[in-house]
């Protein structure tokens, strides 16, 4: 198979949750133990980080694989959904896999990888594992993809294990209440195991340490710190707090990381691993922005970040999945915008003039487009140079621009 084919095959023959939602989403974790398994545990050759959360996981995970690699580790890098290229999900010192380790690894498992019923992620992480075993990094930093208890990534026995926060996302699939989902995220934590907390909320510490208590894990709350990072955004605050905590935790386990290393680490995060995303500036003038953020707690962030950002008018191109929190989300959106409704070019992705009727419930005005393209041309279009764009809604849709 070429490596489009092999492409073509784990995107098309196998279920994957961000394209198809809740069919996709399986509740054990059988498959990767047996996959592993006949690849030789791979997962047990390295040391590693595991990071599980509802919002700010993927950036902490790339501020701390930054922080290892100015301190000269060969280090891994594991996270989901990828923007433009599937290698992003797994990258050594920001090296995507390559097209030809990728082909190898399909064309060698495919087959029993169908026998068994492999799951999209399953094999990632399977890959992921191999990967980062074969090429002998010194560690790696990984991030669940969802969840945490029954994610496919739980079967490593990581140094430091990390849960930034807990919000109501996935609550189809994880629970309803906070307290249901931080006891999913909280199935990360491991026996003896140091966990960093990194947001200190009334309703999850209880349960964070009841669980870390039960397995004798040391249990660390992140404390509010002052170093600076090149990720724009209010809401990278807490995630260098998270990073700073977990970096001070791992060095007292023997990690040789001066503060120095932490400091560049922290203000070369886009340079040392390619971070998208994240309150990314496309153009300034007018100022364009997107930001991938599509639940509640990362709206919220958003919404007042667009508020303090100097601007005449709003140009709002928004894109969303029909499985999430859709009229929570609605209601925190600016009202004062023009809004430009769009549909991302996958499975889920909700109609977008279903969007705009919905969004008219929240006095929120504006056209509806067939593609994120159109939409983000006539946002262009009609913007003076001192309006702000804004692209944002859920990750596909930011995908598609960047």
């Amino acid at each position: 198979m070429t490596y489009q084919e092999c492409i073509d095959w784990l995107f098309q023959q196998l279920p994957m949750y961000q394209r198809t939602g809740s069919v996709a989403y399986k509740a054990d974790i059988g498959n990767i133990v047996l996959a592993c398994q006949k690849l030789g545990n791979p997962q047990n050759t390295f040391k590693s980080v595991h990071i599980a959360g509802t919002n700010g996981k993927g950036s902490t995970s790339h501020m701390i694989a930054s922080v290892f690699q100015e301190a000269g580790y060969k280090t891994g890098l594991y996270t989901s959904p990828h923007l433009k290229d599937f290698r992003e999900r797994i990258r050594i010192n920001d090296n995507m896999i390559g097209q030809v380790e990728v082909i190898e690894f399909v064309n060698s498992n495919k087959e029993w990888f169908t026998e068994i019923g492999m799951s999209f992620f399953e094999m990632t992480v399977a890959m992921a594992f191999h990967h980062f075993s074969k090429q002998k990094v010194d560690i790696a930093i990984i991030e669940t993809g969802l969840g945490g208890r029954l994610d496919s990534t739980n079967i490593i026995t990581p140094d430091l294990s990390i849960i930034t926060n807990i919000g109501l996302d996935h609550t189809n699939l994880l629970g309803d209440t906070i307290e249901k989902i931080a006891i999913e995220k909280a199935g990360i934590i491991k026996e003896n195991t140091p966990v960093v907390i990194g947001r200190n909320q009334e309703n999850t510490i209880p349960i964070f340490k009841k669980i870390a208590e039960e397995k004798n894990a040391p249990l660390i709350i992140s404390k509010a710190r002052t170093l600076k990072t090149d990720l724009l955004g209010k809401y990278q605050v807490e995630n260098v707090s998270t990073t700073h905590t977990s970096i001070n935790t791992l060095i007292k386990k023997g990690w040789n990381i001066s503060d120095e290393n932490l400091k560049k680490g922290l203000l070369n995060v886009q340079k040392n691993t390619s971070l998208k995303g994240r309150w990314t500036i496309l153009n300034s003038s007018p100022l364009t922005v997107c930001d991938t953020g599509h639940n509640v707690d990362s709206i919220k962030w958003i919404s007042q970040q667009i508020k303090e950002t100097p601007h005449k008018q709003l140009h709002f191109v928004l894109g969303m999945v029909s499985d999430k929190s859709i009229d929570k989300i609605l209601f925190l959106l600016p009202k004062n915008a023009a809004y430009y409704f769009c549909k991302a070019n996958i499975p889920r992705a909700l109609d977008e003039s279903e969007l705009k009727k919905l969004a008219s419930k929240y006095s929120l005005k504006g056209t509806p487009f067939s593609s994120v393209k159109k939409a983000f041309s006539s946002a262009k279009l009609k913007a003076n140079k001192n309006d702000l764009i804004f692209i944002g809604g859920s990750t596909f849709t930011v995908a598609e621009i960047l």
